[in-house]
């Protein structure tokens, strides 16, 4: 049985480049994820008081739909609460991989210059 080969410099750097970077993209989809979320309480807290039977318009694939509030709004809110659901598994998946980052940092002695 072979012993693992100890990864060179640059492949440590690479490695821990990666993981910034993915990061980075995780905090920036919770971002996205986070203005979309609150769009959909916005318009949630601007129709629900409305009529279920008033006309309004939603986008549906860059096509606007004419649906009643009663239609629209379940729709908002599942949408809202699914965002909510996802943001929140991102946020999971951002600590993980964050303290797996640490690890690695602090197993290969990694420092950060400012």
């Amino acid at each position: 049985m072979m012993a693992d080969k100890k990864p060179t410099d640059q492949e440590i750097v690479q490695k821990f480049n990666s993981m910034k970077q993915e990061l980075s993209a995780i905090a920036q989809k919770i971002g996205e994820l986070e203005q979309e979320k609150d769009e959909h309480t916005l318009v949630i807290d601007t129709i629900k008081p409305l009529d279920g039977d008033r006309t309004c318009y939603r986008l549906v694939g860059g096509i606007l739909v004419k649906k009643t509030v009663k239609e629209v709004l379940p729709f908002l809110e599942q949408n809202h609460d699914g965002i909510a659901t996802l943001m929140k598994t991102l946020g999971t998946n951002y600590k993980k991989k964050e303290d797996e980052m640490n690890e690695y940092q602090k197993k290969y002695n990694i420092k950060i210059k400012a």
